[in-house]
C-alpha cells in the first residue's frame, strides 16, 4: 500500500526552521524541568507507598486527605482514579511498613472500602532503580551509536542517536510541563520510543545508502531529500497504525497503562518528525562537511 506517490517536497531545505523547532522545544522543557526541580519521579525511585482505594460511594478526596493526617499519615497525596469512589494514596517513604494496611483501616474507621492495589518501595530500592533506570537509557543509545557506526558510519551514528536523545528530551519535557510522574513504566516507554524511532530512521538511511550508489554525481542534500521522500509513505503509514493503537490503549486501557500509553503517542509523533527532520538532515550536514575537509 503507498500513501503518497512521486512526492517532492523539501524536507531538507527547511533544515534550518526544524532546527529551531527542535531547540525551543527541548529548551522548554528543559527549563521546566530546572524550575521544577528535576522530574517528578513516582515511588518506584524515591521510595514510599501507592494504595488504590475503592470506595462504596463517592468520596471527596479532600476527606479523605483529612482523615489520613488525623490518623498519622504524613502529607498524604490524594488523587482521584477513574471512577468517582476510587483514588491513590500516595505516601512518603518513612510511611512504609507491614503495618500500613492496618493503620489505613484505623485512620478510614467508618468508610467501607476496598484495597485494590498496594505497593511499597523502600527509599534505598528506589534510588536503585533510579540509577538502574538511567544506566539502561544509557546503554541502549551507547548500543545503538556502535550499531549504526558499523552497519553505516560514524555520521550515520550521530544523526540516529541525537534523534533519539532528542525524542527522549522532549517526551521528558511534556511530562515535566504536565507534572506528570514518570515512574518504572514510562522509563519502559522511553526505551520503546528509542526502538520506535531507531527502526523509522534505520529505513530511511538504508534508502539513502542505496541512492547514493545510484546516482554517485548527486548533489548528496538532493539525494537525501529524494530518500526521505520516497519512504515518506512508508513513514506515515506505520506513524498512523501505530498511534491508533496507542491511542486506543490511552483511552480505553484503564488508568494503570495511561501515562504509559501517552508517553508512546508523544513519543510516535515526535519519533516521526526527528527521522524525517534530525536524523537525515543531521547526517547530511555532518557528511557534507567531511567531504569538503577530505577534498580540500
Amino acid at each position: 500500500m503507498r500513501l503518497l506517490t512521486n512526492v517532492n517536497i523539501d524536507f531538507l531545505g527547511k533544515r534550518k526552521l526544524a532546527a529551531y523547532l527542535s531547540l525551543t522545544l527541548i529548551a522548554v522543557g528543559l527549563l521546566s524541568l530546572i524550575i521544577r526541580g528535576g522530574p517528578k519521579l513516582g515511588i518506584d525511585f524515591t521510595g514510599g507507598t501507592l494504595a488504590q482505594l475503592q470506595f462504596e460511594t463517592p468520596l471527596e478526596t479532600g476527606q479523605v486527605r483529612q482523615l489520613l493526617l488525623e490518623g498519622g499519615f504524613d502529607r498524604p497525596i490524594i488523587q482521584r482514579f477513574g471512577a468517582d469512589n476510587e483514588v491513590l494514596v500516595r505516601l512518603a517513604a518513612g510511611d512504609v511498613g507491614e503495618d500500613f494496611r492496618e493503620r489505613l483501616q484505623t485512620a478510614l474507621a467508618g468508610l467501607t472500602f476496598e484495597v485494590r492495589r498496594l505497593e511499597s518501595v523502600g527509599p534505598k530500592i528506589g534510588g536503585e532503580l533510579r540509577g538502574k533506570a538511567l544506566q539502561a537509557i544509557l546503554f541502549a543509545l551507547l548500543g545503538i551509536l556502535i550499531y549504526i557506526s558499523l552497519r553505516f558510519d560514524r555520521y550515520y551514528a550521530v544523526g540516529a542517536v541525537v534523534a533519539l536523545a532528542h525524542d527522549v528530551l522532549i517526551t521528558l519535557g511534556v511530562f515535566s510541563l504536565l507534572d506528570l510522574e514518570i515512574d518504572l513504566a514510562i522509563v519502559a516507554a522511553f526505551l520503546t520510543i528509542v526502538g520506535y524511532s531507531l527502526n523509522d530512521t534505520i529505513v530511511v538511511f538504508d534508502r539513502i545508502r542505496e541512492n547514493v550508489k545510484l546516482h554517485r554525481k548527486d548533489d548528496f542534500f538532493f539525494t537525501v531529500n529524494r530518500s526521505v521522500n520516497q519512504t515518506l509513505s512508508r513513514t506515515i503509514i506505520t506513524s498512523l497504525t501505530t498511534l491508533m493503537v496507542v491511542l486506543m490503549l490511552y483511552l480505553m486501557g484503564g488508568e494503570v497503562i495511561k501515562y504509559f500509553a501517552f508517553a508512546l503517542i508523544v513519543g510516535v509523533l515526535v519519533g516521526t518528525y526527528s527521522s524525517i527532520y534530525v536524523a537525515s538532515p543531521l547526517m547530511a550536514m555532518l557528511e557534507v562537511r567531511a567531504q569538503a575537509r577530505s577534498s580540500a
